[in-house]
């Protein structure tokens, strides 16, 4: 028979006795694991923001190092920097007011503007032809018109004396011109309240009108004008010789003759405009090219007015 255990022997026991162990999971590991990592958690903004914040200072470092102060720049005139003695500077430099030359562009006029003109010239050849002003392309006219008779007036001497006379039919007269263009708004109220500007039978160089020209040669006021040209003077500021009273000269010896065009050049410019209306009349133009108008003006010398319709309005 198998001997008998006894139920009261206790069990063998392992010599090492482990003891309990948390298991990583449970709610006291992780509290003690979130404690020991906290610090490490706090220190990365101070990281950051002590990075960040050297990078801000070396940045403003080198921007003051490399930053310089903008300089301003002074236009002076050229004589301020080139004084002969302190005296000298100290006067200040010399202005000399001159008006700016008129750009070839102005004066000139275009193909088609020339085109216009010598057209019409040579329907009427042989011609009397009267131009206010001087330009090269008039001394084609000239030569168009060698039959008839060319006569130039000008108030610029250095384009007079550039020019030669080509037949004994052409002529080129110095003329003065006094009235500034900046009076021109003036002139032309004080014209249409004065009857005597008025047209009427007296000779030309006999009018009191402010506007007439009573020193042109004497062979202006004989001659019957086939056609007169005003591009003359410049009118190119407002200190300027203006062309009121070319335009205004121009009407009255058209009608002196039968029938005379009167070109006007310039007419984008706002004297050459509101005279042109005034003293050529809307009713006669009868052609425009570019800046050139065309009036055609028959023989009036009985009437007292320049122009049938209403007076132009200046606004």
């Amino acid at each position: 028979m198998p001997p008998e255990v006894p139920h009261s022997c206790p069990l063998l026991t392992p010599l090492v006795q482990f003891s309990t162990l948390a298991s990583p999971s449970s709610p006291k590991s992780s509290k003690r694991n979130r404690r020991m990592r906290a610090p490490g958690k706090k220190l990365i903004p101070v990281l950051i923001l002590v990075l960040s914040s050297l990078s801000i200072v070396r940045l403003a470092k080198i921007a003051f190092n490399t930053w310089s102060p903008p300089q301003v720049f002074t236009l002076l005139p050229s004589s301020q920097n080139n004084c002969s003695s302190p005296s000298a500077c100290k006067e200040g430099p010399s202005v000399t007011h001159r008006p700016p030359k008129p750009s070839a562009t102005e004066t000139a006029l275009t193909t088609k503007e020339f085109l216009l003109l010598s057209n019409l010239i040579t329907q009427k050849l042989p011609c009397n032809l009267l131009v206010f002003g001087l330009e090269p392309q008039y001394l084609n006219l000239a030569a168009l018109n060698a039959g008839g008779i060319t006569l130039f007036l000008e108030d610029n001497p250095d384009k007079i004396s550039e020019i030669k006379e080509n037949s004994n039919a052409t002529r080129v007269y110095k003329v003065e011109y006094k009235t500034a263009a900046k009076k021109a708004y003036k002139l032309l109220k004080q014209a249409r309240q004065n009857s005597a500007c008025a047209p009427s039978l007296r000779p030309l160089q006999q009018e009191t009108c402010k506007l007439a020209l009573r020193n042109l040669p004497p062979q202006v006021y004989k001659t019957k004008w086939d056609v007169v040209v005003v591009d003359g003077p410049a009118g190119d500021g407002p200190e300027a010789p203006g062309r009121m009273a070319t335009i205004y000269t121009a009407g009255l010896l058209a009608r002196a003759g039968n029938a005379t065009d009167v070109l006007v050049h310039n007419v984008d410019r706002t004297i050459e405009k509101w005279f042109s209306w005034e003293f050529l009349c809307e009713e006669n133009l009868v052609s425009a090219k570019g800046r050139l108008w065309t009036f055609r003006i028959t023989g009036q010398s009985n009437s007292t007015r320049f122009c049938s319709g209403k007076t132009v309005e200046i606004i």
